[in-house]
């Protein structure tokens, strides 16, 4: 999925509320009838339906919860299906505890002012906490400068640089060229190499890896978004949400 595509399917979100009323009074007749344990006759039925509808309008904010609720569980479901996608960190793009018992996964754009404030957050983390796995995926979805930052966060993985890479990208601040060719020069890097691996077809392919990913993963989503063993946390939520996360993941497992 191209960058347009994803952002098309992020306003479709939408486009779903205006639906949630019917789909309501579907899922309720069917659940009273089921509970009456008793053939449905049309009557029945209609009376029904009439009283999920008077509840419905007399309690609208269900509407927003019931389709939240829904997103939620689709995105465990869907976390399911991709979990190996999900947490196999591309190169280097991962730091923490190889093995770890659970693992943060960072949705993160360089444009995105929201990563950069999460950034002492997730080294904090990692230092504290020798059994997490952390695997950042990069989705540039804020514009040109976003995409280039990003190859060339890809392009240093794949010399062991990621992290030094990412932590310099955002603190030279809003991406362009300029401040990528000038964080590239700043480290120990076959230069040549990155210039090929930034044009090349695997940095390419691995970014339209992760954005069908986000995709699959939750059609909205948006930058920093945290995965922690299932549990999706938008936003720069903070150090204690993403510790109550991991301890919640642990007492799963």
């Amino acid at each position: 999925m191209m960058i347009r595509d994803f952002m098309i399917r992020h306003r479709r979100i939408a486009a779903t509320v205006g639906a949630g009323s019917a789909i309501l009074i579907g899922i309720g007749a069917a659940m009273l009838a089921q509970r009456m344990r008793a053939p449905e006759r049309p009557a029945d039925k209609a009376r029904i339906e009439m009283v999920v509808r008077d509840y419905i309008l007399a309690h609208p904010e269900i509407i927003p919860q019931a389709i939240d609720k829904l997103r939620e569980r689709q995105s465990k479901d869907a976390y399911a299906a991709n979990k190996a996608a999900l947490e196999t960190p591309y190169e280097s793009a991962w730091a923490g505890d190889r093995n770890g018992d659970v693992t943060l996964v960072m949705f993160t754009d360089y444009a995105c002012g929201y990563c950069r404030s999460s950034l002492p957050d997730i080294d904090r983390l990692i230092a504290d906490d020798p059994k997490l796995k952390v695997v950042w995926r990069e989705i540039p979805i804020l514009g040109p400068g976003s995409e280039i930052a990003a190859k060339a966060g890809l392009a240093a993985a794949r010399q062991g640089a990621f992290r030094t890479f990412h932590e310099r990208m955002f603190a030279a601040g809003r991406p362009d060229g300029a401040k990528v060719s000038m964080v590239l020069r700043s480290m120990k890097l076959d230069l040549a190499k990155v210039q090929r691996d930034i044009e090349g077809p695997e940095v390419t392919a691995e970014l339209h890896r992760n954005m069908e990913l986000a995709g699959r993963i939750d059609d909205a989503l948006a930058t920093p978004t945290f995965v922690v063993n299932g549990q999706m946390l938008k936003g720069a939520v903070g150090y204690d949400a993403l510790k109550q996360a991991i301890a919640d993941a642990r007492k799963r497992v």
